[in-house]
């Protein structure tokens, strides 16, 4: 269980930061460009980081490769699905008016609905959050290279 505490705790402030960062852009009315989604991707992966290498420093002993890959999953899961469930809830009650500015700005050219909008952002940050533990896990792996005397 205290296993799990750690990447459910970096998992929530991720979130929080992705709201955050969400929001800032809403102020200055950038969230409806999609480009600006690119600085979600740096938030995801450095908080999957940030929990690898804590819990690295705390469990020593107990971490491998298949462990911190499962706490920068977690972490990374959390983090979707409360700015997923934070992204509904803004386009649906918070501000109506988002999703068509939003889809006339991607110009798909056919008309959509929330649940496939909702769905697009949830499927971005999991596969955010896969790469991202995949391309953690490369720093904090152990080494199976032998370091010859000279």
């Amino acid at each position: 269980m205290k296993n799990l505490i750690l990447p459910i705790r970096f998992g929530l402030v991720t979130s929080a930061v992705l709201i955050a960062y969400f929001l800032v852009l809403a102020l200055f009315n950038k969230h409806t460009n999609p480009a600006f989604s690119l600085v979600n991707a740096a938030i995801t992966l450095f908080g999957i980081y940030e929990a690898v290498k804590v819990s690295k420093l705390q469990f020593p002993s107990e971490f491998s490769y298949g462990e911190g890959f499962k706490i920068g999953l977690i972490t990374g899961g959390i983090a979707t699905i409360v700015f997923t469930l934070f992204f509904l809830l803004y386009a649906t009650e918070i501000n109506a008016d988002f999703l068509p500015v939003l889809l006339e700005k991607m110009n798909w050219g056919f008309k959509s609905h929330i649940g496939l909008i909702v769905f697009i952002v949830a499927i971005m940050g999991l596969s955010t959050t896969l790469v991202s533990s995949l391309t953690v896990m490369q720093l904090f792996k152990k080494s199976n290279n032998y370091v010859e005397n000279k």
